[in-house]
C-alpha cells in the first residue's frame, strides 16, 4: 500500500470457516494471539464496527498486563476484519503506545486458506519503529501459532 504499512502473508492448511473459528471465538483466538509462552487473555471483541477489542498479557506467573485496547471499524465474516488502536469501543479517541489501523483478509487458496494481515501506520517512521519492535517475527509468529490452531479444530 504505502511506505508506513508493513503487510505478512500465510497459506494455512485449513478452510476458511475453520480459520475465522480461530480468530473470532475469544476461547481459541486467546490461544494464538500473543507468541508463546506468553498467554494471552481476551477482555472485549466485539466483532461489530464501533465494538471493543481488548487483550491482556502476561509472561509466567505474573499478573496481566495490557496489550491492545483498540475498536473494530469492519468486519466481513470469514472475509475481512478491520480495526484501530487509535480508537476504543464506541468510536472514543485514545492515544495508544503503537498506533496503527489493522486489516486482516481472509480467502480460500486451492484447500486452504490465504490470511493476510497488514499494519499501517500514520509515519514510515512509525513503521520502521514497528518492525524494530519485531513485527515480521511476532506477527509471523502468531500466524503459524494461528494455522496450528485452525489446523487442530479441522480434525
Amino acid at each position: 500500500m504505502t511506505d508506513s504499512t508493513l503487510t505478512i502473508s500465510r497459506l494455512i492448511d485449513a478452510p476458511r470457516a475453520l480459520v475465522w473459528a480461530a480468530w473470532s471465538d475469544p476461547r481459541h483466538f486467546e490461544k494464538w494471539w500473543i507468541p508463546e509462552p506468553m498467554e494471552c487473555r481476551v477482555v472485549k471483541m466485539d466483532l461489530r464496527p464501533g465494538g471493543g477489542f481488548e487483550t491482556l498479557m502476561r509472561e509466567g506467573p505474573g499478573e496481566f498486563q495490557p496489550h491492545v485496547e483498540g475498536c473494530f471499524l469492519e468486519i466481513a465474516p470469514m472475509q475481512r476484519i478491520v480495526f484501530t488502536t487509535v480508537l476504543k469501543e464506541g468510536w472514543q479517541p485514545i492515544d495508544p503506545w503503537l498506533a496503527m489501523t489493522s486489516i486482516v483478509t481472509m480467502a480460500d487458496e486451492g484447500a486452504g486458506t490465504r490470511y493476510v494481515a497488514q499494519a499501517l501506520h500514520r509515519t514510515p517512521e512509525e513503521s520502521a519503529k514497528h518492525v524494530e519492535l519485531g513485527f515480521h517475527d511476532g506477527w509471523g509468529t502468531v500466524i503459524d501459532q494461528l494455522a496450528r490452531l485452525a489446523e487442530r479444530l479441522r480434525q
